[in-house]
């Protein structure tokens, strides 16, 4: 994500002066509820896992689940790249490639 869509997402919210209303309890609530608006997508779905054609679904509450993701490291003073870096760091120690390679285990379930 590049810093001018945050800083659009950050801009909208402040123009409309919601900064008051987002504490993290609030935001990570809106978090959850915005994922589970992408899970609902696929609801009763069966064997269905294609996504072909439920893209306009998909895009309009991946971008809700997003958005709110900026605005909870924006209310928590993390940044982005940082947090998100450093998680692909834990996970290459967690899943090293000759592990987890065409494996669906947990990181503590691998064979080592």
């Amino acid at each position: 994500m590049t810093d001018e869509t945050i800083k659009q997402i950050l801009k909208f919210r402040d123009e409309r002066n919601w900064k008051q209303f987002h504490n993290p309890k609030d935001l990570a609530i809106s978090i959850s509820l915005e994922a589970a608006e992408l899970l609902e997508v696929f609801q009763w779905s069966g064997g269905d896992v294609d996504c072909a054609d439920k893209t306009d679904r998909i895009r309009e509450e991946l971008a809700d689940v997003v958005n709110y993701c900026v605005l909870m490291a924006d209310a928590c003073g993390l940044n982005i790249d940082d947090i998100v870096q450093e998680k692909i760091k834990r996970n290459n120690e967690k899943y090293p490639v000759d592990l987890a390679k065409d494996s669906k285990e947990k990181y503590d379930q691998l064979k080592r």
